[in-house]
C-alpha cells in the first residue's frame, strides 16, 4: 500500500508543479559559421599568423557557461575553420591579459589538465552524438565521443589527428588538423554539422562557449551551433592497420619441485588490429590474436556478501565504441553485454593427483574478434560484434616427467547485435539488442550452459524542447544446458530457488532451460526552470540470467524509485551553484514481500572560491534480504540511519584535496560502518602530477553470515560478529617530457582483514529485535581446536557440528611503471615494469604490519615488457 501511495503522491505533485510552473526554456538563436575551402595549406605548429588562414573570417563573442552563465567571459576567444578535400583545419586564439598565469600543464594524452579548448563536432547532426577534439595550452591532445546529448563522455576513442599550441604576449593559440576519415557523415551536397567551441580558463574554473547554452536547457549537443560551407565533400573511407609485438619476461619466487614455477618465464607475442571504413558512417574492426594487456590491474576488492564484483573494461579493442553496444537495462551495472566475459579466466581448475603440477591458462585465448559499428546519416546506430575463444587446456606434469592435458574451458562463440533509430526530429529513439553465447561442450562441461540468448528493446522520447522525457526498456533471457547446469543456475546467489520460505519459486533439478525477463520504465523532467524530477520502476524476474555475456548481480526484485531536485544556478557572493535533491525507493520480490524502503536527502554546493561540499542524510526503516542466508529464510536487517559528507578544495590550484566521511548506524548497533576517504592532487610543476587516494573502512557486524550446516533434521545458519577493516591507497605519478612522451607510475596496496567473535545462529530470521533473530552460543556449547570450532548445541557431550575459523587477512600489492612514447601519431612504444603479489596473512597482525610484510618480506612477481605498435593509415 505504501508503494502505491508514494506513487500517487508523486504523480499529483508533478502534475501540480507542471501546471503551476511555466517552463522557462530560453530559446537561443542558432549561430552559424560558414567555412571555406583553403588556398594554401597551413603548417600545424600552434602559430596562426600564416597567410593561409586569411581566406576565412574570425568568429568570436563567446558567452560564459560557468560560473556565471550568460555573461561576458573574463577573456574572449576567437576561431577560424577552413578545409580541403581530406582535412578540417581550425585555428584558435585564446586571449589572456596575463600570459604568465596561463596553466600549461603537461599530461599524458586525454589528461585534460590546464587551460584548454574543446572543439565539438556533431557530424552526424543527430543532436545527440559528437566528436570532441581538445588541445591544451601545452599542446596536449585529447579526444572524446559524447553521447546521450552530452550526458556521457568517452575518452577511450583515439583517432589520428594533428595539433599544437603556443603561448604569446596576447594569450595562447592553437591549430588543429582533423582528417575527415576520423569523422562520420553521410554523402550530401552540403554538410550541415552541429558545432561548438568550449574554452576553459583553468585558474578561474571558468568555461565559455561560442554557442550559448543556458543552464536550464535539457541538452548540450542538441543546442550547439552549426557549421556550414562543406560543399561536395567526398566521404573518406577509413583504412587503418595496426600490428603489435610484445616481449615479456616474468620473474617470481620458484616453487620447489614444480617444473612450471622455476622462477622465470619468457614469451614473445604479436598480433594485428585493423579498422576498415565500409562506408564513411560504418566501420569494421578486426583483430587477430589481440593484445588485451592492461597497464593497470583491477582494484583490490573482497566480497563478503557472496555476489560477484563488477570490474571496468580496460582492453582497447572492447573499450572503443563501447557506448554503441551498451544496454544498461536496470540500475547499477546490470547490462546485457559485459565484454569482460570474453577472454575470461577458465571456468575450471585442473584436477590434480598427488605428485602432479599444472600450468593453467590465466585467460581464454581470443582466436579472433570483429566489430561492425557506426551511425548513419539517417539516424541508425548499429553495432555487431563476433568473437571466438579457444579450447583451453591445462598442461599437467607428474614428478616422473610424464605429461597430460586437461581441458579447462570449451570453445565458445559470442555474438552481440545492437541497433537504435532516431526519429521525431531526433527527439526520440527506439532500439534493440540481441546476444548469443554458444559453447562447444563436446560431451564435457555439463556444469556450463550450452547456449544462452538475451534480447531487449529500449526507447526514449523527449518533448517541450527536451525538457520532459519518458524512457524504458524490456528484456528477456533464455539459457539452455544439462540438468546439472540449470540446477546450478537455480542454486546461484542471484536466485537461490531452494529458499525454504519462497512460495513463488522452487528448485527443479530436472529442468534444462530457464526463461526470464526484466526492464525499466522512467518518466521525468530534465530541463526548464529550477525543478527536476523523475520516477520509475525496475524489475528482474527470478529466472532472468545474463551472466554468460552480460552482467547481472541479483534477480527476483521490483524497485520503485522517485527523485526531486531543486537547482540554484545563478551565482551569488557565497556560492556558484547548489543542487538539493530528495530520493526515495522501495523494493519488493515477486512473492509480494516488501524488502526495502529508503529515504535520502543530499545537497551539493560549489562555493564562490571553487571549493565544494556534499552532504547526505538517509533513513532506512525497512530492510530485508532474500539471499543473505544463502538459501535459508528471508533475513531482516536492523533499521539504518546514515550520513556522508565530502568537501574539496579548488582543483585549479597546484595542490587540491577531497576529504570524505561516511557513517552508518543501526538499531542495537547490529551493523555499523565508518569510512574515511582522502584524495590529494599535486602539480609541483607543469611536467609532473601526483595523486594519492586513501580509503579506510571499518565495519562491525554482529550477524555476519559464515556458513550453513545440519543439526539433526534442521538447518543451522551460523553467524558471527565481524570486525572488518579495509585499507587501500592508490598512488599515481605522471611525468611528461612532452605531449607525446611520458612516464607513469601506478601503485596500490590493499588489505581487508576480518576477525570474528560472539558466534551465534539464526533463530527467527525476520524478528524485529536482535535477541529474537539470533541465539548466542554459550561458552559450554563452543570449543576451538586446530582452527576448527566444535559445537555441542544440546550439551550431551558430543559434537553436533563444526565450522572452520572464518578469520581472514587478504593482502594485495600492485605497481606499474610505464614509459610511453607516441613516436608518430597513432603509433606507440611502451616500456613496462610491473611488480605485485597476492597473499593471505595472519589475521592477528595489524593492517600496517600485513602490508609491510607483503611489500618487504614476501617475494613479489616482476614483469618486464616492451611493446611496440605501428599504425598504417590511408
Amino acid at each position: 500500500m505504501k508503494f502505491f501511495t508514494s506513487i500517487l503522491v508523486f504523480i499529483i505533485f508533478c502534475g501540480v508543479n507542471a501546471t503551476a510552473q511555466k517552463i522557462r526554456l530560453n530559446k537561443i538563436q542558432k549561430r552559424i559559421y560558414t567555412t571555406k575551402k583553403l588556398v594554401k595549406t597551413p603548417i600545424i605548429d600552434g602559430g596562426i599568423s600564416e597567410e593561409a588562414w586569411d581566406i576565412v573570417e574570425w568568429s568570436s563573442d563567446f558567452v560564459e557557461k560557468t560560473p556565471d552563465e550568460g555573461t561576458e567571459p573574463t577573456h574572449q576567444t576567437q576561431f577560424k575553420v577552413m578545409h580541403d578535400a581530406k582535412y578540417l583545419y581550425i585555428a584558435i586564439r585564446a586571449f589572456d591579459d596575463n600570459p604568465e598565469l596561463i596553466q600549461k600543464r603537461l599530461s599524458r594524452r586525454d589528461g585534460f589538465a590546464g587551460d584548454r579548448v574543446n572543439v565539438i563536432i556533431d557530424s552526424y547532426h543527430d543532436k545527440r552524438t559528437a566528436f570532441v577534439f581538445t588541445t591544451t595550452a601545452a599542446g596536449v591532445k585529447g579526444e572524446e565521443i559524447a553521447t546521450g546529448n552530452g550526458s556521457n563522455w568517452d575518452d577511450s576513442w583515439n583517432p589520428i589527428w594533428y595539433t599544437d599550441a603556443k603561448v604569446d604576449e596576447r594569450g595562447w593559440t592553437a591549430e588543429m588538423k582533423i582528417p575527415f576519415s576520423q569523422l562520420r557523415f553521410g554523402k550530401v551536397k552540403e554538410q550541415i554539422w552541429g558545432f561548438n567551441v568550449n574554452r576553459t580558463i583553468f585558474r578561474k574554473n571558468e568555461r565559455s562557449l561560442w554557442q550559448r547554452i543556458p543552464n536550464d536547457q535539457a541538452g548540450f549537443i542538441s543546442e550547439a551551433g552549426e557549421l556550414h560551407g562543406l560543399i561536395d565533400l567526398v566521404p573518406q573511407k577509413q583504412l587503418e592497420i595496426q600490428p603489435f609485438t610484445a616481449v615479456q619476461y616474468d620473474s617470481y619466487p620458484a616453487e620447489i619441485g614444480n617444473p612450471y614455477r622455476d622462477g622465470s618465464d619468457f614469451k614473445i607475442n604479436g598480433g594485428l588490429d585493423a579498422k576498415i571504413g565500409i562506408t564513411n558512417d560504418l566501420t569494421l574492426d578486426l583483430t587477430i590474436n589481440p593484445d588485451f594487456g592492461q597497464v593497470e590491474a583491477d582494484p583490490g576488492a573482497i566480497a563478503l556478501d557472496g555476489f560477484q564484483i563488477f570490474f571496468n573494461e580496460q582492453r582497447p579493442f572492447f573499450v572503443e565504441n563501447k557506448n554503441i553496444f551498451d544496454f544498461e537495462f536496470a540500475n547499477g551495472q546490470d547490462n546485457l553485454f559485459y565484454s569482460r566475459r570474453i577472454g575470461r579466466n577458465p571456468h575450471r581448475n585442473s584436477n590434480l593427483a598427488i605428485g602432479e603440477y599444472a600450468k593453467e591458462p590465466i585467460n581464454s585465448a581470443i582466436l579472433g574478434a570483429a566489430k561492425f559499428s557506426g551511425k548513419t546519416q539517417n539516424g541508425w546506430s548499429i553495432g555487431v560484434l563476433e568473437s571466438v575463444t579457444a579450447n583451453e587446456y591445462a598442461e599437467i606434469r607428474r614428478v616422473n616427467g610424464t605429461k597430460r592435458e586437461e581441458i579447462v574451458e570449451p570453445l565458445t562463440n559470442f555474438f552481440v547485435a545492437r541497433a537504435q533509430k532516431d526519429f521525431n526530429e531526433r527527439n526520440s529513439f527506439i532500439g534493440g539488442i540481441f546476444t548469443a553465447t554458444n559453447r562447444n561442450l563436446d560431451g564435457n562441461f555439463s556444469e556450463l550452459h550450452k547456449a544462452a540468448y538475451s534480447g531487449g528493446i529500449d526507447f526514449r522520447h523527449t518533448w517541450r524542447n527536451r525538457g520532459y522525457y519518458i524512457e524504458g526498456n524490456a528484456i528477456m533471457s533464455h539459457v539452455l544446458g544439462s540438468e546439472e547446469a540449470i540446477e546450478k543456475t537455480q542454486l546461484s546467489m542471484a536466485r537461490l530457488f531452494q529458499r525454504v520460505d519462497a512460495t513463488h519459486v522452487e528448485l527443479d533439478p530436472t529442468r534444462t532451460s530457464l526463461t526470464g525477463s526484466g526492464g525499466r520504465i522512467e518518466v521525468g523532467k530534465q530541463g526548464g526552470g529550477n525543478w527536476r524530477y523523475n520516477m520509475g520502476v525496475v524489475w528482474r524476474s527470478p529466472e532472468l540470467e545474463l551472466n554468460d555475456v552480460g552482467f547481472l548481480r541479483q534477480t527476483d526484485e521490483i524497485i520503485q524509485f522517485s527523485e526531486i531536485q531543486y537547482l540554484w544556478q545563478i551565482p551569488t557572493k557565497t556560492y556558484r551553484d547548489i543542487n538539493f535533491q530528495l530520493e526515495q525507493y522501495a523494493t519488493f520480490d515477486f512473492q509480494g514481500n516488501q524488502n526495502n524502503m529508503q529515504y535520502k536527502a543530499e545537497v551539493n554546493v560549489n562555493w564562490i572560491n571553487n571549493w565544494s561540499t556534499e552532504l547526505g542524510l538517509g533513513h532506512k526503516p525497512l530492510s530485508y534480504e532474500n539471499a543473505y542466508l544463502r538459501g535459508g529464510p528471508r533475513w531482516r536487517y536492523a533499521d539504518k540511519n546514515f550520513l556522508y559528507v565530502f568537501f574539496g578544495s579548488d582543483k585549479s590550484k597546484k595542490m587540491s584535496f577531497t576529504a570524505g566521511y561516511i557513517d552508518r548506524k543501526t538499531e542495537e548497533t547490529v551493523n555499523d560502518l565508518k569510512k574515511y576517504i582522502f584524495k590529494l592532487d599535486y602539480q609541483p610543476f607543469d611536467a609532473l602530477s601526483i595523486s594519492l587516494n586513501t580509503e579506510f573502512e571499518k565495519i562491525i557486524d554482529k550477524t555476519q553470515y559464515i556458513t550453513t550446516t545440519d543439526f539433526g533434521n534442521q538447518k543451522r545458519y551460523i553467524l558471527g560478529e565481524i570486525d572488518n577493516q579495509s585499507l587501500s591507497t592508490t598512488l599515481r605519478l605522471n611525468y611528461s617530457i612532452n605531449p607525446n612522451m611520458s612516464i607513469q607510475f601506478y601503485g596500490q596496496p590493499y588489505i581487508s582483514r576480518g576477525r570474528y567473535s560472539n558466534f551465534n545462529f539464526v533463530n527467527q530470521s525476520t524478528a524485529a529485535r536482535l535477541e529474537d533473530r539470533i541465539s548466542m552460543f554459550s561458552q559450554t556449547q563452543i570449543s576451538f581446536m586446530n582452527d576448527v570450532y566444535n559445537i555441542d548445541e544440546n550439551l550431551d557431550g558430543n559434537t553436533d557440528y563444526t565450522f572452520n575459523k572464518p578469520d581472514f587477512s587478504f593482502v594485495q600489492f600492485r605497481t606499474n611503471l610505464v614509459a610511453r612514447w607516441e613516436y608518430i601519431p597513432g603509433s606507440e612504444l611502451f616500456f613496462v615494469w610491473a611488480r605485485g603479489g597476492v597473499t593471505f596473512d595472519d589475521p592477528r597482525n595489524s593492517l600496517t604490519r600485513s602490508l609491510r610484510d607483503q611489500i618487504t618480506n614476501n617475494k613479489l612477481q616482476d614483469t618486464f615488457l616492451i611493446k611496440a605498435t605501428y599504425r598504417f593509415v590511408r
